[in-house]
């Protein structure tokens, strides 16, 4: 298994990483530039979750029913600047493992609410880099800011377990 987080396998988790940023960014750019209103979506979710075989999971729908739907607004635009940022961390390589984290976070919710779409796929894609670890941004911006920010960390974190207490 440690093949797969070698710097031979980084070129390839590289191009998944960057495929990934590409779609986010599409995605993204899409909604902002045509307009986006997540208030049919979200009507449709909660429509689905009744019938014989719903599409939507009743808890889900309640969630979107009385907290997505109400704050629709904060949701038009948390998702196309969601996406635009998150395409943009994972194409250059930086805050990799938080825009996985939050670009797969977008694809379950999408999943949970009815949209199969490419949602599984990009899901997939993104968990398969997490498990990568480090050799899904060696070829990136984190691979020269990440050993930075661990020194002022534990400088911080030393200094504050030896500051004087009064």
């Amino acid at each position: 298994m440690k093949w797969l987080r070698g710097p031979k396998m980084a070129i390839v988790w590289t191009v998944l990483r960057v495929w990934l940023g590409i779609q986010w960014l599409e995605a993204g750019i899409g909604k902002l530039t045509h307009g986006f209103d997540a208030f049919g979506f979200l009507q449709g979710a909660i429509a689905n979750a009744t019938g014989e075989h719903p599409t939507v999971q009743g808890w889900y729908a309640d969630f979107l029913q009385h907290f997505a739907l109400p704050n629709v607004e904060l949701f038009n635009h948390l998702i196309p600047y969601g996406e635009l940022l998150v395409g943009l961390g994972l194409i250059v390589g930086f805050a990799t493992i938080p825009a996985l984290i939050a670009g797969a976070f977008m694809n379950l919710n999408f999943m949970l609410a009815g949209t199969t779409s490419t949602n599984p796929i990009l899901y997939t894609v993104a968990i398969l880099i997490m498990a990568a670890g480090a050799a899904g941004y060696y070829y990136g911006v984190d691979r020269l800011t990440i050993p930075y920010i661990k020194k002022w960390w534990n400088t911080n974190k030393l200094n504050r377990h030896h500051a004087p207490t009064h």
